[in-house]
């Protein structure tokens, strides 16, 4: 679902002083740093432990920067899952929206009187844009989207798949406030044999430059629908986005897996030829014979054989997140039970 809203001069000045305050703290909330809150519950409450493992992924909670505590992955690149009991309500808080980078050198600081955006490639007019020409020269647009890792509940996989072991707790639901990404597009002035728009963000590896170790890039080919509703957010719930979330900017591609969403968004590349960068033709590929569903066995991909293709739109999904089935036991018959989830398309 989504609407344009058009946000008043004082609301758009309120949200640079926010994202200005943001960028203060540039040596202490905005370093991030791993700090141990407390760790999930152990041998001394046995049925809370086996109830977390069931349904998030089994790790320690941790806090950092503008997050509550939340359930560590890994610490480089930082990935943290959301707790089940934030998915009671429809849209998850900021403070405690899942996280997941995919290179270890990810912004702790961003200063906005230098920061820009930039628009190159096969484009008429070149852009280098600051974050209060976003709110000054362009209409906001709102729209609330699930955003929700590819990998998500990945640790119910049998056999086990490499990765990140997620739980059901890496997706959230938001309300995203942003500029068109096709406005941006069109101020520079697309040329005639474009094919895809690279994202890049400011995140970086230690590999060498050219691999998928150094730079995390994604594409959105022209000839999908990915660009329709996508855009280039600066607020999250009516907010600055959290550090960790992609400050100042990310893209949103509402129905599509968070690979896409780029985090702490730079540049904007449009190229006149399909994108083969690591990200795009070797990660995230997904079987695309059979009934569409990306469905296959192990002894078909051992087999070879099997076609894959970019991993796209997301499925319909439902979670039940109460009553926690492995607490209920035995339920009595006739008696009313209220069960309580998420479910998105």
């Amino acid at each position: 679902m989504s609407s344009a809203s058009d946000l008043s001069r004082r609301q758009s000045l309120q949200l640079l002083t926010a994202a200005l305050g943001a960028t203060v703290a540039r040596t202490a909330a905005a370093q991030i740093s791993t700090h141990v809150d407390r760790p999930l519950p152990t041998d001394g409450d046995a049925a809370a432990a086996q109830a977390a493992t069931l349904w998030n992924a089994p790790g320690p909670l941790v806090t950092l920067p503008q997050k509550l505590p939340l359930i560590q992955l890994t610490d480089r690149p930082v990935q943290l899952e959301t707790p089940r009991a934030y998915f009671l309500s429809p849209r998850t808080p900021n403070a405690a929206f899942f996280v997941r980078w995919h290179l270890p050198l990810h912004p702790r600081t961003v200063d906005l009187s230098t920061f820009r955006l930039t628009l190159e490639g096969h484009v008429d007019r070149p852009q280098s844009l600051r974050f209060s020409d976003l709110l000054r020269d362009f209409r906001p647009q709102t729209i609330t989207a699930v955003n929700q890792c590819a990998g998500n509940s990945r640790s119910r996989f049998t056999p086990r798949v490499q990765g990140s072991q997620w739980g059901n707790g890496a997706m959230g639901c938001a309300e995203w406030t942003g500029v068109r990404l096709r406005d941006l597009l069109s101020r520079a002035g697309v040329r005639a044999g474009a094919v895809c728009v690279q994202l890049e963000g400011l995140d970086r590896g230690v590999g060498p430059a050219g691999y998928g170790s150094s730079a995390y890039l994604k594409s959105l080919p022209f000839a999908s629908d990915m660009l329709d509703e996508a855009i280039v957010a600066y607020a999250m719930n009516g907010e600055p986005l959290p550090f960790l979330n992609g400050f100042p900017l990310r893209v949103v591609v509402p129905g599509y897996f968070a690979t896409y969403w780029i985090k702490a968004l730079s540049v904007l590349r449009v190229l006149p030829a399909a994108d083969e960068n690591f990200w795009m033709k070797t990660a995230y590929r997904i079987p695309i014979d059979g009934d569409g569903t990306g469905n296959t066995t192990p002894a078909a991909m051992a087999a070879g054989g099997v076609r894959l293709g970019p991993i796209g739109r997301m499925p319909v999904r439902s979670f039940i997140v109460s009553p926690m089935a492995e607490g209920v036991g035995k339920w009595p018959r006739g008696l009313p039970m209220v069960v309580r989830g998420q479910a998105f398309s």
